[in-house]
């Protein structure tokens, strides 16, 4: 049965999703779809943006790395994450462009 976006990732998810993300290297990033594809997951982008959500504090996941199909960090309902994972991308060397998108022919991991 494929996993429904609507539903938070099953444990199995988590871990697949989380050793993904992992394997970003420093100073490249990767979309949520394509983090998705790489777990097994491929079309549940969200479930990807779920896991990230639930990640405990101070975890090693370099959750920052991951944004959205346009170059963009994704809008967050609460809080600065936002603000924190731009500067942390920036910390990194990935620059942004005025609109604040990150140019992915230029930064996106190629595995």
């Amino acid at each position: 049965m494929p996993l429904s976006d609507s539903r938070p990732p099953t444990p199995d998810s988590r871990t697949r999703i989380y050793a993904v993300v992992k394997r970003i290297p420093r100073g490249r990033v990767a979309t949520y779809g394509q983090v998705a594809t790489l777990a097994g997951l491929d079309g549940h982008a969200r479930q990807v943006g779920y896991a990230l959500h639930d990640l405990p504090p101070r975890s090693n996941v370099p959750w920052h790395r991951v944004i959205n199909a346009r170059g963009e960090i994704s809008p967050r309902s609460a809080g600065d994450s936002h603000e924190l994972q731009r500067m942390l991308l920036e910390g990194e060397g990935v620059d942004f462009s005025l609109d604040g998108r990150v140019e992915l022919k230029k930064y996106r991991w190629k595995r």
